[in-house]
């Protein structure tokens, strides 16, 4: 960071995945940039920066907004979740079903897709295919996967369904 960049720079406590980040920022630092640059989490793409894509979607306390519309200095006290966060594990039931599938093409946007279904399922266990849609209607996915995320996202709920039983 240049010295110039730093004439406004803070001190942001953010818990990212359960851990706590003490990052050193400026003011107009976005969450997005924090997560790749300064905590190294590079799992969240940055792409359009305008809230458009959902690539850089994130859990923000549960919920899923789009890293590149908030600020750092905006998450303090908050959790966020990104897809490293989710995934700590090995692959989630929801990653296992993007794969079997078939939805992952070139992988971009997979991330934030991941991110966002996660988010339904969670609100929604048992998301019709409209919801599943409208949940994921702020992520584009250039390969046009969207059937095949959409499947996924049912299998999913189907299978979180049976292992509750």
């Amino acid at each position: 960071m240049t010295s110039e960049e730093l004439g406004d720079a803070q001190d942001v406590d953010i818990t990212v995945n359960g851990v706590a980040h003490r990052v050193t920022v400026p003011g107009h630092r976005t969450l997005l940039e924090a997560l790749r640059e300064d905590v190294g989490l590079t799992g969240t793409k940055s792409c359009c920066a305008e809230g458009e894509c959902g690539a850089c979607t994130v859990l923000l306390d549960g919920r899923a907004v789009n890293a590149c519309l908030v600020l750092c200095a905006e998450v303090a006290g908050h959790e966020v979740t990104t897809i490293e966060g989710l995934c700590a594990d090995g692959p989630t039931d929801l990653q296992e079903e993007f794969l079997n599938a078939g939805a992952v093409q070139c992988g971009f946007c997979i991330p934030g897709q991941v991110m966002s279904a996660e988010h339904l399922l969670r609100t929604t266990p048992q998301p019709s295919e409209p919801e599943i849609r409208d949940a994921l209607s702020g992520n584009l996915c250039r390969c046009a996967g969207y059937q095949r995320i959409v499947r996924a996202v049912q299998a999913t709920a189907v299978r979180r369904a049976v292992s509750h039983d």
